[in-house]
């Protein structure tokens, strides 16, 4: 048996765009997201990304079977996305699930900041979320991804609590200090929950270095990758791979060579014979964790600073965060299910990430998947609709 463990995680998330809603619509049309926006996005990323990434896998599965596995996250928004606008690419993720090489991990149903908000509605989105992986791919979540690899001590209490066992998160250089992130750690308020730590290094290699021309390792081949993976699991136990799925085809176009070099990486891999792939679950059953891991404030796997400002970094996003927040009571007290249904979509992160005025190192990233020109343009959509979402709720409750 291999003694040391690669393990892939891929995110995947689309969130509900909203269309350009004008002062004047508040009180008027309850109509606030661009279904036709986010329908040629989808679409174009499943063509893209999806859907040749996943025969790739499906592929390499079938040539190396037990021996390749996958990890990923679904979103619960990309899930109705795909049942809406790509039928084919809940396909071809069910057909993965039927290989048994392939972990579903359970998150929030909304790709929200819950866990940072509303213990109630984290609980919720989390239930919410495992209940729709079983009854989509036939399988209960046994490990945990929060929004964006977010994470604290407190957190990861919420979802030991829950029954939880796995959880990914950024191996964060302010949190881990000398100790390395290619090791199992335990939550220090409850030891059952093992994490596992992104390596950010390799992990960004691929995700945001791959075509870089003017990267001082392009380019980047299998061989040579499989060996850096070899050289960090010399001394340590777990090398993690975390990133977009977007990254295949959409992020790194297919022109890049990175479908190449997917395609090529499990039998580079194999040539060392004391390392093997395998699922989050996996990997926490097979190492054992090496140590406690105090983590007091969130982090997350975004930007430098690896914490929750790409969300909650400026005054614009605080304050959208707040209002949306403070509706929850009133939702809650309403009963109406599509009432709740569009508070959950009003509370992706995707929303505040767009307010983000973080111009400087990550600001390529941030204007990447920002459909907005401005931070400022994307506060003002963002309040408006909130400002017909709450009349919409107190007039559902002036009726009961």
């Amino acid at each position: 048996m291999a003694t040391k463990s690669i393990c892939l995680y891929f995110q995947v998330h689309q969130p509900d765009r909203l269309r350009l809603y004008r002062f004047f619509d508040i009180g008027a049309d309850d109509h606030y997201f661009d279904d036709f926006e986010n329908s040629a996005i989808v679409r174009r990323i499943a063509s893209r990304c999806y859907l040749p990434m996943n025969r790739v896998i499906a592929d390499l599965i079938k040539a190396n079977g037990k021996k390749f596995k996958v990890t990923f996250s679904i979103s619960g928004t990309a899930i109705e996305q795909f049942k809406r606008f790509a039928p084919e690419v809940m396909e071809s993720f069910k057909a993965l699930a039927e290989t048994g090489c392939v972990e579903f991990l359970a998150e929030t149903y909304s790709h929200s900041l819950a866990s940072l908000s509303s213990p109630a509605e984290f609980k919720d989105q989390v239930k919410l979320h495992a209940q729709t992986i079983e009854a989509e791919f036939g399988v209960k979540p046994k490990a945990f991804r929060n929004t964006e690899l977010i994470y604290s001590d407190h957190i990861g209490e919420m979802v030991a609590a829950m029954g939880y066992r796995t959880m990914l998160t950024e191996g964060a250089k302010h949190v881990l200090g000398w100790k390395s992130p290619n090791y199992v750690y335990s939550n220090p308020l409850n030891e059952k929950l093992h994490l596992l730590l992104k390596n950010s290094a390799l992990s960004d290699d691929i995700a945001f270095r791959f075509s870089n021309r003017a990267w001082g390792e392009w380019p980047l081949t299998a061989d040579k990758y499989a060996g850096w993976i070899a050289e960090a699991l010399e001394k340590d136990d777990i090398v993690n791979l975390f990133m977009d799925y977007e990254t295949f085809g959409e992020h790194q176009k297919a022109d890049s060579g990175i479908f190449e070099f997917f395609k090529a990486l499990p039998a580079e891999v194999a040539k060392y014979k004391n390392i093997a792939f395998c699922t989050a679950s996996e990997a926490t059953k097979k190492h054992a964790a090496v140590a406690e891991l105090n983590v007091p404030f969130p982090i997350s796997w975004a930007d430098e600073e690896r914490d929750t400002s790409a969300w909650l970094g400026n005054e614009l996003q605080n304050e959208a965060f707040n209002k949306v927040c403070a509706l929850e009571t009133k939702v809650r007290k309403s009963g109406d299910a599509a009432l709740m249904q569009t508070f959950r979509r009003l509370q992706e992160s995707d929303h505040l990430y767009y307010m983000c005025t973080k111009f400087f190192s990550d600001g390529a990233v941030h204007s990447y998947f920002n459909p907005y020109d401005t931070p400022y343009e994307a506060f003002i959509n963002y309040m408006n609709v909130l400002s017909d979402f709450e009349i919409r709720v107190d007039n559902h409750t002036k009726k009961k």
